[in-house]
């Protein structure tokens, strides 16, 4: 699924501007460009193995209480450009959450492998034994 493919109910998200920080000049110090957007997990209607994924995904933006994943995006000037790069971060976010993980397949070393593991490493200590010291 790509972040193209995702459909974000309008109920699910809380937008508010704030003052932005860094460059910008008299922009950023008297308008609220940065936007802050909450997004509330439940009202995503998505199955709950890829709520969890998306909470684990989310990691320090979602709240305490689980609930809500918040996103900050300040990085342009205009409050539209900073609107349409959260909702492009939780698009994505909402998309790697869809991809389900591969199962790991259990493997084991072979009883060849391991001997010639302990071969290498018999030959290794032979090596480093034969450095030291000469005896007369």
């Amino acid at each position: 699924m790509s972040p193209e493919d995702v459909t974000i109910p309008e109920d699910a998200l809380e937008e508010t501007f704030l003052a932005a920080t860094g460059p910008g000049g008299q922009n950023v110090n008297k308008n609220a460009t940065a936007c802050q957007l909450r997004v509330d997990v439940a009202a995503l209607g998505l199955h709950p193995r890829v709520v969890n994924r998306l909470r684990h995904i989310a990691g320090s933006k979602v709240t305490k209480d689980r609930r809500e994943i918040i996103f900050t995006a300040r990085s342009h000037r205009s409050r539209e450009a900073n609107r349409e790069e959260a909702r492009a971060r939780l698009a994505e976010m909402i998309a790697k959450a869809h991809v389900q993980p591969k199962k790991r397949k259990k493997t084991r070393v072979s009883r060849s492998q391991k001997a010639k593991r302990v071969d290498s490493k018999v030959k290794r200590g032979q090596k480093k034994a034969l450095r030291g010291k000469v005896k007369y």
